[in-house]
C-alpha cells in the first residue's frame, strides 16, 4: 500500500475524500503508481481529495471485484477511518464488480472507475451546448450497459429518469428512456455537425490554413491559444480545462493568416466510447493542414504523454500530417527536457516555448511560417477550356491569385503544394514551354 495522505486543515471544510485503488497486471509496478498519481490529479479536478492510494499485484483482475478479498477488506477499512465516501479504480470496472465492490464495502460509499471520473469532470467543465450535448452522450452510453438494478441512483445523472427505485419493471423503463435520449442526442449532434461541415468548408474555399494545436491534457495548449490570439479563452492548471474547440485568426510574421483551433486534451487510457462522443470536436484535428503538437517538457512523464498523443493521432489518422513538437513549460527548469529533443523526434521540427512568458514564441511563428510553406511554389497553369473542371480543383486545393480567361484556353496564377502540383504539373506552363523545345 502507498502512504496514506493526512493532509487536513483544522475547523475549514475539507473537499470529499477517496480511496483511489491501481491494479498492477503485466506492468512494472512504478507504471501502476504513475497511473494513482495522474488520477489523483483527475480526482483534484473533479473536486475531490485522496485519502489513500491502495495497490495490488495481480496475474489478472478477480471476476467478482477486480481486487483480492483481502485487498476489498483493507479498502473498506480505509474508507472508515477517514469517512471517505468514494472508492476511485484506476482501470474500468464491469457492473457487477461495481455492485460487489460496493456491496462489500459498506457505508453506502460509492464505487466509480476510471472513465467515470472522466465524465465527471467532462461534465464539469462543459460550457458550450454542444459540449454538453457531447458529455451527456458519452455518459448515457457508458451508463446504458450498467443499468442492473440500479435504478434509483441513475436519476442522479439528470437524465430525467424515475426514481421509484430499482426493480425489473423501472429497470426497463430506465433501458427505454436512455434508448430515446440517446437517439435524441445523436440527432442534435448530427444537426450540429452539419453546421461545423458548413463552416468547414466555407474555410476550405477561403484557402485559410487551417492549424490545431493538439497534446495531452495541461499541456498549456489554452495558454499558447490565448498568447497568440489574444483570445481570452478559460486556461485552468487543471486536466480537460478545455472540452470546446475554439478557433481565432492568427497573422504570422510575414503578413500571412491562418486559422489557429483550441482542442480537447488527450490523456492515457482515454475512454473508447469519449473517443466517439466527442469525434465531431476532433475532426478539428483530422481536418487540419498541420498541426501543433505541445508538451509539458517540465512534467517528468513528458516523454510517456507524448507517446500517448501520437498513438492518440495515429487513431484518428492525423499522424503523418505536417507537424511542429513544441516543448513548453521551459521557464520551468525544463531546459534539461529540451536538451532531449533531438532524440525524441529527430525527424521532426521542434521548438522549446514557455507560452506563459512569451518565450520562444516568435521561433515557433517563424517554423510555423517555413512549414507551411515547404514544398510550395508558385506556378502558372494552361488549361483546355474543355477541362474548365481542373480549375475548381485549383480553388478547392490552392491559393489562386490570378485567372485569365482565353479563347481556347484558361491561364491560372496559383500557389500549389507538391501534391496538387504533381496531380495537375501537366498544365504547367513553363514545364509545356520546355518540353516543346
Amino acid at each position: 500500500m502507498i502512504e496514506p495522505n493526512k493532509l487536513f486543515v483544522q475547523g475549514q471544510e475539507e473537499p470529499p475524500l477517496a480511496v483511489l485503488v491501481g491494479l498492477c497486471i503485466d506492468e512494472d509496478p512504478e507504471e501502476t503508481e504513475k497511473g494513482l498519481a495522474e488520477l489523483e490529479s483527475l480526482l483534484e479536478t473533479a473536486g475531490g481529495k485522496c485519502a489513500v492510494k491502495v495497490m495490488q499485484t495481480k496475474t489478472h483482475p478477480d471476476p467478482r471485484t477486480c481486487v483480492g478479498s483481502g485487498k476489498v477488506a483493507e479498502i473498506a477499512y480505509w474508507c472508515r477511518e477517514y469517512e471517505a465516501g468514494l472508492v476511485v479504480f484506476d482501470l474500468e470496472l464491469s457492473p457487477a464488480q461495481i455492485r460487489n465492490l460496493e456491496d462489500a464495502i459498506g457505508n453506502d460509499v460509492r464505487v466509480i472507475d476510471r472513465s467515470m471520473l472522466i465524465l465527471d469532470i467532462f461534465a464539469l467543465h462543459a460550457v458550450t451546448g454542444e459540449g454538453k450535448l457531447q458529455v451527456e452522450l458519452a455518459q448515457l452510453k457508458y451508463t446504458a450497459p450498467r443499468l442492473i438494478g440500479r435504478g434509483a441512483e441513475l436519476s442522479r445523472l439528470g437524465g430525467g429518469i424515475g426514481t421509484r427505485g430499482p426493480g425489473e419493471s423501472q429497470l426497463e423503463t430506465d433501458r427505454r428512456h436512455l434508448k430515446r435520449r440517446i437517439a435524441a442526442l445523436e440527432a442534435e449532434l448530427e444537426d450540429l455537425d452539419r453546421t461545423r461541415r458548413t463552416m468547414r468548408a466555407a474555410r476550405d474555399r477561403s484557402q485559410t490554413p487551417k492549424i490545431a494545436i493538439v497534446g495531452y491534457t495541461n499541456a498549456g495548449k489554452s495558454t499558447l491559444f490565448n498568447y497568440l490570439t489574444g483570445a481570452g479563452i478559460l486556461a485552468e492548471n487543471k486536466l480537460f480545462a478545455t472540452l470546446d474547440p475554439t478557433t481565432r485568426k492568427l497573422t504570422l510574421p510575414d503578413g500571412s493568416t491562418v486559422l489557429l483551433t483550441d482542442t480537447v486534451g488527450f490523456i492515457r487510457k482515454l475512454p473508447h466510447h469519449l473517443i466517439r462522443a466527442f469525434r465531431s470536436t476532433l475532426d478539428e484535428v483530422v481536418y487540419a493542414d498541420a498541426i501543433l503538437l505541445l508538451v509539458d517538457a517540465s512534467d517528468p512523464e513528458h516523454q510517456a504523454q507524448l507517446e500517448t498523443t501520437q498513438t492518440l493521432l495515429e487513431e484518428l489518422g492525423a499522424a503523418e500530417k505536417p507537424m511542429i513538437c513544441v516543448y513548453n513549460k521551459c521557464d520551468l527548469g525544463a531546459s534539461e527536457a529540451f536538451r532531449a529533443v533531438g532524440t525524441v523526434a529527430p525527424n521532426r521540427r521542434t521548438v522549446s516555448i514557455s507560452a506563459q512568458t512569451g518565450q520562444g514564441v516568435n521561433r515557433l511563428l517563424n517554423e510555423l511560417q517555413d512549414l507551411l510553406q515547404a514544398g510550395k511554389r508558385r506556378v502558372t497553369f494552361r488549361i483546355p477550356n474543355a477541362q474548365a473542371g481542373v480549375l475548381n480543383r485549383l480553388y478547392r486545393d490552392a491559393v489562386v491569385e490570378d485567372v485569365q480567361y482565353g479563347a481556347e484556353e484558361i491561364e491560372v496564377v496559383a500557389t500549389v503544394d507538391a501534391k496538387t502540383y504533381g496531380a495537375l504539373r501537366a498544365y504547367d506552363l513553363n514545364r509545356k514551354e520546355q518540353s516543346d523545345e
